[in-house]
């Protein structure tokens, strides 16, 4: 048996990368998976993945789940096609990245709409449809959360971050008695089509895998079966705990 047989799946950032990659494993676990994306090219890209495998992608983009009232309507469209929410997988975010002195207000405040705000109103409107599933919540975090970089730029981006770690842990805690569990993983850098072009500059790759021990990225289907593992009924004695996936970084 499939292991999320019978589950409906709400993947956000189905458009590419770790979400696009969310969005195949799970469909091939047997799950419903609805999706979103603010880019209706991506999300349909997956989507024409999936049916040649005789698979379906549901939902649709552009969805901007930084606005709340679009958040709302992904999750009650969702509910109202498929009658229930097994699994909330956070994982679409977006950051801008300057200098603290350089950053603009506009630029942080971007970030957390984009990292954290659009976290909270999915996991908000998704709460009551979770409980009634016995559901999880899967937040995509990041090691920003867990230490400075010797990049500067990053500021903003370690704030949300580490702002989705401890958001996940008080849901963890609000969620036990209903019977829903919640985890994030925070994953080191990550080969994705967002960041190729760090990957061909030899200076930045050189700079982003310092002290990482396996001296190479993660690959975004490394992440997805953490994830799939955290979804799975296997996982059932874990909740609040912050999974890092980095490649040993965070070791030394």
């Amino acid at each position: 048996m499939k292991r999320l047989s019978g589950k409906v799946a709400l993947i956000s950032g189905t458009g590419g990368g770790q979400g696009r990659a969310a969005a195949l494993r799970f469909a091939r676990e047997g799950a419903t998976v609805v999706g979103c994306d603010v880019v209706a090219e991506g999300h349909e890209e997956t989507r024409r993945i999936l049916r040649e495998e005789g698979l379906e992608l549901y939902g649709s983009a552009p969805v901007d789940l930084g606005d709340p009232a679009q958040a709302q309507a992904w999750i009650e469209s969702a509910v109202a096609e498929h009658g229930q929410i097994d699994i909330l997988y956070n994982n679409a975010s977006a950051a801008k990245f300057a200098p603290i002195a350089e950053m603009s207000v506009e630029d942080w405040r971007y970030t957390m709409r984009n990292e954290i705000d659009l976290i909270f109103y999915t996991t908000k409107f998704a709460w009551n449809y979770l409980a009634q599933r016995k559901g999880v919540v899967i937040n995509i975090s990041s090691t920003a959360a867990w230490g400075g970089s010797k990049i500067a730029g990053i500021a903003a981006h370690s704030a949300a971050k580490g702002a989705v770690v401890s958001f996940t842990r008080q849901l963890a805690v609000e969620g036990a008695p209903v019977g829903i569990r919640a985890v994030s993983i925070s994953p080191g850098f990550v080969a994705t089509p967002g960041t190729r072009a760090f990957m061909e500059n030899p200076a930045a790759r050189k700079a982003l895998l310092d002290g990482v021990l396996m001296d190479r990225p993660g690959e975004p289907e490394e992440i997805v079966a953490m994830a799939l593992f955290i979804a799975s009924d296997e996982a059932s004695f874990i909740t609040g705990s912050d999974i890092v996936m980095d490649g040993g970084l965070l070791a030394i």
